[in-house]
């Protein structure tokens, strides 16, 4: 029986807050970034993680992994180019319908995003959704079917994201001899279908059919998530901005990596001793969480292949419910002025859905 000490406890109540935190608070929603970073704090001090090495991993791994100086580097393009962006996308939308050209950025980038890597299909996303001149909730709901797209379609290879650099590095050995189409090979089925599935539920949105599917399963939504809502339309440009959205990233994603480190202990002591069919489910907080930190602590040799088939598919899924589950969804609601309340009320329900869905299909259905 495992010992539930303070730590343990505090570790929990630090990992609820970031998941209730920005949907209770309009103050943290806010502040969303100085309050994952002040999180991470807490965490790591609280798990008494801290060493040079974590630090230097904090700061210089946002860094050297190509977040920050993609972004800041992107914007600037963007930024220059803006102009010449505009042109191209009106003259493809003089030729190719709306709902097709929705189909291909949700279906195309969440693909692409394997090759690409998910931070530049994100980059991508973000400067070209205000030029298709979707407004309101229906821009807000693309975004979020873009990015859950983005983060699924990433893990295909291992230069996609994180997450499948960690899991095809661990599974190198016997008995799986993982290369670089391990996991195209056995979740690209899975992948593929979820992927389709967005881009069609995106084009029912852009025709008027899909609005009341989402609104059906989406939470209840409040004045404040009206109000802001529209606030998202307005997007603020200039060099100041690129600069200021960089710098947020920078910090947001210092907060995940400190908050990861610190909660590596309960990951450690309590998920990886939950069986294959609870600890799926006990992978929504990656909804929370870096889901690289969750992956390097429980994907290993020792799974059988189905057991890890559903622990990366809940993974990848779950990161797509709340703003801090995904680098696509950091980036893009910080780009688009998109509220945590907004994205919760459709990436909460949206994401429940697809895993029930996949809970099925893998734990009972042989196939693929």
């Amino acid at each position: 029986m495992t010992d539930v000490t303070i730590v343990d406890i505090g570790l929990f109540g630090l990992l609820a807050a970031v998941m209730a935190g920005p949907l209770l608070s309009t103050r943290i929603e806010r502040n969303l970034e100085l309050f994952l970073f002040f999180i991470g704090v807490l965490a790591a001090t609280m798990a008494w993680v801290w060493s040079s090495s974590l630090l230097m991993t904090a700061v210089l791994e946002p860094v050297l992994k190509g977040i920050v100086p993609a972004v800041l580097v992107a914007g600037l393009v963007f930024h220059y180019c803006q102009p010449a962006v505009e042109r191209g996308i009106k003259s493809v939308r003089r030729t190719v319908p709306l709902k097709v050209l929705v189909f291909l950025t949700i279906v195309g980038l969440g693909l692409l995003s394997s090759v690409i890597t998910a931070i530049i299909a994100a980059l991508v996303l973000v400067e070209l959704i205000p030029h298709l001149k979707i407004k309101g909730h229906d821009r807000t709901e693309l975004v979020i079917l873009a990015c859950l797209s983005i983060g699924l379609g990433a893990v295909l290879t291992p230069i996609g994201e994180p997450l499948s650099t960690i899991t095809v590095s661990k599974l190198q050995g016997s008995p799986f001899h993982a290369g670089f189409f391990f996991l195209l090979s056995n979740l690209g089925w899975y992948v593929l279908t979820g992927v389709l599935f967005l881009g069609v539920l995106g084009v029912l949105i852009v025709e008027g059919k899909g609005k009341n599917i989402l609104r059906m399963i989406s939470l209840p939504e409040h004045e404040h998530g009206k109000k802001s809502s529209k606030k998202a339309t307005a997007d603020q440009g200039g060099l100041v901005e690129v600069v200021h959205r960089t710098l947020k990233i920078y910090v947001f994603v210092i907060g995940l990596i400190l908050l990861g480190a610190g909660m590596e202990v309960l990951v450690d002591k309590y998920f990886t001793q939950v069986p294959a069919l609870g600890l799926y489910w006990v992978n929504m907080v990656s909804a929370g969480l870096d889901n690289a930190t969750l992956a390097a602590a429980e994907v290993g040799p020792a799974l059988s292949l189905i057991q890890i088939k559903a622990a990366l598919m809940a993974m990848l899924v779950s990161g797509g419910m709340l703003i801090p589950g995904n680098i696509p969804n950091i980036i893009s609601s910080q780009k688009l002025k998109i509220k945590s309340k907004e994205w919760a009320r459709v990436g909460i329900p949206l994401g429940l859905g697809l895993m029930l869905f996949y809970f099925v299909w893998i734990f009972f259905v042989p196939f693929p």
